[in-house]
């Protein structure tokens, strides 16, 4: 699940399709309208999507495999295309990456024009999920709309600006040479993007788009001290990735006062770009680097964003899912700040706003726009096992937008425009209600993942493989074995990190001296192999991002499993 940063918008487009976004003459009112259009029948604004995704896509190599035929209507589509995961889509998809443009899974009219890059498969490289230009005209109708329910609580955002830390990350070309990254990524580098975050930003677009996170960080935290009292509003994308920030003042406000004080950045900024953007707003500010210095030197940081930004009336960020672990924490940094968890997005597609943003964080729940995809939902108890019968009964088993009932827990489905066709996202929702017609959902967890700190997603099987195989090659060796592990993320330290817990049985007998010796060099092998084993997205951010720290491994007493 990932956020969607403030962009610009387009045209509307009609009820029925709801496919570009609201023009800027479109107020509030307008945007709020279009809600309660979208959501007054979501069965019939589901049936039109389902029609026109099918129609786009009829030509599309993988739909006439299913035998639809041209067909677009719901109980054709339900007869023949099947439920699928990444792993059943992967060959349709290395294809376009390997620079087939025939209409495989978009029609001919709607060719994948690039990937957004997401959580990693079982072999633990990242998925490509395919993106259509178009595309971006829904996210930035989403982003309006959910931008004009945000005006309804907080108003008077054009007063002000936005700190938000965001961050790009290095992405590839596919061998047929469509880019692949993020979708933030993706986002942040468009002329959309950019032509919003000129006027809404307390960060020039060099800050954003500087793919060292460190001078980014550091470019990001200087732009919005010089600009404190314009401040309304403190974002991330992700909850962690605000703790990280505040660690980055703990660590550097010494430098950035000093900076501040004689209205230059020192050295540590090497990107010409960010140093060129950041002179246009950093002057000699003596005032402002005495009050850095008295606020940070006190090491009383509770409270610390509403004392460096004293208007800021809340934080953006996602608190739902495996960020909230880090709630306390930021109600600690934020002093009482409200958390407003704006919307439900996944790399595959925009699903839902928060019609409540400032609720508290327990309490969020998302309202699925049914204009965005056709969603199908699979009841939790469905999902357990994989024969082909199971499976057959899970396609029975998945019930509409319409059909869920409030208080169960069922696993999403979604047909897209970029020519994803029933395919098994891997979050569990709970139905908390509905809005007129549509249904709330809160987030509660990623189907079968076990441990996340940021945008890492370790399963119970990745972490077992992780386990084997420092086991066998660091501890047998040594006449050791883990008879028994367990493991959780801890948010106490930030960045968060994995601890793991093993009980350990031995055949050899070592001196007391030369066996903890022995064992804190074998356990420090052990930590680096696990992390080596573990996913290309854990790897990035544990080295390249800097967002998760050194994985722990700790040893219990004989007997703590039994």
């Amino acid at each position: 699940m990932e956020p969607m940063a403030e962009m610009t918008s387009t045209a509307m487009g009609t009820r029925t399709r709801g496919l570009a976004s609201s023009p800027a003459k479109d107020t509030d009112g307008d945007k709020l309208r279009f809600i309660e259009e979208m959501t007054a029948d979501v069965d019939a604004v589901q049936e039109r999507v389902l029609a026109d995704i099918l129609g786009r896509n009829a030509d599309s190599e993988y739909l006439m495999k299913c035998g639809l035929a041209g067909a677009t209507d719901r109980a054709t589509f339900r007869a023949n295309v099947p439920v699928v995961a990444y792993e059943d889509l992967q060959p349709y998809i290395q294809r376009i990456a390997d620079g087939d443009r025939s209409p495989i899974l978009t029609g001919s009219g709607h060719p994948v024009t690039e990937f957004f890059t997401s959580s990693g498969t079982s072999s633990g490289e990242r998925k490509l999920i395919p993106v259509v230009e178009d595309e971006f005209g829904r996210l930035q109708q989403m982003s309006a709309v959910r931008r004009a329910v945000m005006n309804q609580y907080v108003p008077g955002h054009d007063k002000g600006k936005g700190l938000y830390f965001l961050f790009v990350k290095p992405g590839t070309t596919t061998p047929g040479g469509l880019p692949a990254r993020t979708a933030l990524t993706s986002i942040y580098k468009s002329h959309g993007f950019a032509s919003s975050a000129r006027h809404s930003h307390t960060s020039p677009m060099a800050a954003i788009l500087c793919e060292d996170a460190s001078q980014s960080m550091y470019a990001h935290m200087v732009c919005g001290l010089c600009q404190r009292h314009d401040v309304l509003l403190v974002g991330t994308a992700f909850a962690s990735g605000l703790l990280l920030a505040i660690r980055f003042l703990q660590q550097h406000w010494e430098q950035m006062a000093a900076d501040v004080e004689a209205g230059a950045l020192d050295g540590r900024v090497t990107d010409p770009a960010v140093r060129e953007a950041v002179a246009g707003i950093l002057r000699p500010d003596p005032d402002l680097a005495r009050f850095i210095r008295a606020e940070c030197s006190k090491g009383d940081w509770a409270g610390i964003i509403r004392r460096m930004w004293p208007n800021a009336k809340y934080l953006e960020t996602i608190v739902t899912g495996s960020m909230a672990q880090y709630v306390p924490n930021l109600d600690y940094y934020g002093g009482g700040l409200p958390m407003a968890s704006t919307a439900y997005v996944s790399s595959e597609c925009y699903s839902g706003i928060n019609l409540r943003p400032m609720c508290d964080p327990s309490e969020v729940s998302y309202t699925i726009m049914p204009n965005m995809a056709y969603f199908e939902f699979l009841p939790v108890e469905a999902t357990d096992t994989t024969t082909t019968t199971t499976a057959n009964r899970q396609q029975q088993q998945l019930v509409n937008l319409a059909g869920v009932e409030v208080g169960r827990e069922y696993e999403v489905v979604v047909t897209t425009y970029t020519g994803l066709s029933r395919y098994r996202v891997g979050d569990v929702l709970r139905v908390t209600g509905f809005h007129n017609a549509a249904p709330q959902f809160r987030f509660v967890r990623r189907r079968g993942v076990i441990l996340s700190v940021d945008v890492d997603k370790t399963d119970e099987a990745e972490l077992q493989s992780a386990v084997e195989r420092a086991s066998s090659a660091l501890l047998r060796p040594r006449g050791a074995a883990v008879l028994d592990y367990t493991a959780r993320a801890c948010a106490e330290s930030v960045p968060g990190h994995y601890v793991v817990y093993w009980e350990l049985t031995t055949t050899t007998t070592l001196a007391s001296d030369e066996a903890a010796a022995a064992e804190k060099e074998t356990l420090d092998r052990c930590c680096l192999e696990m992390e080596n084993a573990l996913s290309a997205v854990y790897r990035q951010c544990r080295v390249a991002d800097g967002s998760i720290g050194p994985l722990e491994i700790r040893v219990v007493r004989p007997g703590t499993f039994c």
